[in-house]
């Protein structure tokens, strides 16, 4: 270990017992030092070890070109669990790496307290690099049993189905039952057993018996990753294994989606505070840090530009802040534990904040030009969230399962208030209707509102 790696295990120490000090509670975390290029592949692949695919070598060079070109840096990356495992960059500064280990202390606090997280890492597991990485070694088996053709084929479709999962269910549900229930089965009574009891009353009739096969599914579905692996006709174990294994991803990385502004709030707040009170730490790398914070937390795009594109980290931060001195520390932590991000923005942005924060709705006009649309707070609420809607997909559902085998899917384009990319949407349907071996239809519209059944489009399997 040289002398820097040595200086930050000991800063890091000090600050895990600063943090419980101060009322943070967390599981372990393990940090580990990684290069440049492997911290990409756990940014792009979204975790260390997962299932390849070609769509994560088309991330891979996106982020490649965007990070060359100086939009985007990546300080850490941490994955909650127990131990919580957290990332961070050999060539990082010393002054860097301590403030990322001030934030990562801040995350394991929320993960661990916030119901949400807590509720799909007890559904999920907590020991998510070990199931991705055993995950990643059944589909290298799929792969040398099947060949490549067969495998990307499965995994194309359950990757474009990736977010059209139900996390209001449980990750493990059993299948609809087969049958309706016969008419007249109703829980027994004991009132109406005597009624039937009384003098006068004649026998009753013969209840009918016979068995009906319930409609499938008997309510819309949109666990769509769910019920093609259940349901699909001819679908082997295997194919079964990647959808179910791409749904379960899902849902660990559910609560990550839907409490970013929250999270990474709160635990910029943590870092800030920590280093602040961190009486050990030399004046220099105190001062190196706090400009790194203010880096992460910036609301511009670069020099004083407005910035069209939200910050997480800004809006985050700057909501505890007023949140902690509005209502106190004890406050902030019950709505941490409480809230994700619809709620923490409906209910705790207001309007003094958002003015301070210079927050608008805007809109960019066909010639090109971008205004200011909107300052009402309650477009501006609707408007950070609308992107985190069904995992920022648009709302399908399973309508019928025909006697025949064919899918009829529906978009809900009443409430979602999201239209399709058609040529998008029919490529998703020969991804789907080749693991389905049926035909596949999706209701939907037009850009013009009109309604459209759309067939997907035929390919060879």
């Amino acid at each position: 270990m040289n002398e820097r790696d040595r200086r930050l295990a000991d800063y890091a120490a000090r600050l895990e017992a600063l943090a419980i000090e101060l009322g943070l509670d967390f599981a372990p975390v393990h940090f580990d030092m990684v290069p440049n290029n492997f911290m990409l592949e756990i940014a792009v692949y979204g975790l260390p070890v997962r299932m390849r695919h070609w769509s994560f070598g088309v991330r891979y060079i996106h982020q490649l070109v965007r990070q060359h070109m100086g939009n985007s840096r990546i300080f850490e990356v941490m994955f909650p669990g127990d131990p919580c495992r957290a990332f961070m960059l050999e060539h990082n500064s010393l002054a860097e790496n301590t403030l990322v280990t001030a934030h990562v202390l801040g995350h394991a606090d929320f993960a661990r307290n916030n119901v949400l997280f807590k509720r799909f890492i007890d559904m999920a597991g907590s020991h998510i690099l070990e199931q991705s990485a055993g995950r990643a070694h059944r589909l290298e088996a799929a792969l040398a049993a099947h060949g490549q053709e067969r495998v990307e084929a499965v995994l194309d479709a359950a990757l474009a189905l990736e977010a059209h999962v139900d996390v209001d269910q449980p990750l493990h549900r059993p299948r609809y039952p087969e049958f309706l229930a016969p008419p007249g089965d109703a829980a027994p009574d004991a009132f109406h057993d005597r009624y039937a009891q009384l003098p006068g009353e004649g026998i009753p009739p013969e209840r009918d018996t016979r068995q009906r096969r319930a409609p499938l599914p008997p309510r819309p579905e949109r666990d769509l990753l769910w019920f093609i692996a259940h349901y699909a006709p001819e679908l082997a174990d295997w194919e079964r294994d990647i959808f179910l294994a791409v749904r379960e991803e899902a849902f660990y990385f559910h609560p990550i989606f839907a409490c970013q502004i929250m999270n990474e709030g709160w635990a910029s707040y943590w870092h800030a505070r920590l280093l602040r009170e961190a009486g050990f730490l030399p004046h220099e790398l105190y001062l190196a840090a706090v400009k790194s914070h203010s880096d992460v937390v910036r609301p511009y795009a670069g020099g004083q530009q407005l910035a069209l594109a939200l910050n997480p980290y800004h809006l985050g931060f700057s909501m505890w802040e007023h949140i902690i001195e509005r209502r106190g520390l004890a406050a902030a932590r019950e709505i941490m534990r409480e809230e994700d991000d619809f709620g923490f923005i409906r209910n705790y942005l207001d309007e003094e904040l958002a003015e301070r924060l210079d927050l608008f709705v805007h809109e960019t006009r066909r010639d090109g030009e971008t205004r200011i649309a909107n300052r009402d707070i309650y477009a501006i609420r609707e408007a950070i969230l609308a992107p985190k809607y069904n995992y920022g997909a648009p709302s399908i559902a399973v309508a019928e399962l025909a006697p025949d085998g064919s899918l009829e899917l529906r978009h809900d384009f009443q409430n979602d208030g999201r239209g399709l990319d058609l040529q998008q949407a029919e490529r998703v349907m020969e991804y789907i209707e080749r693991v389905w071996r049926r035909p596949v239809s999706l209701n939907t519209v037009d850009f013009r509102g009109v309604v459209r059944t759309l067939p997907a489009r035929r390919a060879g399997f």
